[in-house]
């Protein structure tokens, strides 16, 4: 299994962090100059550049490249994560939302483990809110890859 996302800061950044952390297969594609909010994405990612890619580009190859995506967002959906949405739905592929103003963590991580597992899903794709958008992005993506990475190793 991998997770892979575009790097960007928040939910992409958290996922990753909790996966190299832990030592499980991550990855995606991410823009040409490794472009972020921050500045250029660090080096430690495993993140493959998409030439001539920008935000866009990059949120639709990680869409088309994945089994599944999962969509992380705070009550509303905007930018590239209503732009992941509106891809795996034209494109057929399944997704999962992840309203975080109306369920808890413990509750996402339960879901998201039963529809991945339920599915066979080996690639799956991260998309939500950038840092700026959503202060707490980070946190909760790395704290829910961190149990979704426990669960499937049997640790929870």
């Amino acid at each position: 299994m991998r997770f892979v996302s575009g790097g960007q800061t928040g939910i992409d950044r958290g996922m990753l962090d909790a996966c190299l952390e832990k030592g499980f297969a991550c990855g995606g594609w991410c823009p040409e100059g490794r472009l972020a909010e921050d500045g250029p994405i660090d080096e430690k990612y495993p993140l493959k550049v998409l030439p001539n890619a920008g935000y866009p580009e990059r949120t639709r190859e990680n869409v088309i490249d994945s089994d599944a995506t999962l969509i992380f967002f705070n009550g509303e959906l905007a930018g590239g994560t209503k732009k992941s949405k509106t891809l795996a739905r034209s494109l057929g592929k399944p997704y999962l939302m992840l309203d975080f103003s109306e369920t808890d963590l413990e509750s996402a991580v339960d879901l998201a483990y039963e529809s991945i597992k339920e599915q066979g899903l080996q690639k799956i794709n991260f998309s939500g809110p950038r840092a700026s958008n959503w202060p707490e992005a980070h946190e909760i993506a790395y704290e829910f890859t961190s149990r979704l990475i426990d669960r499937f190793r049997g640790k929870a």
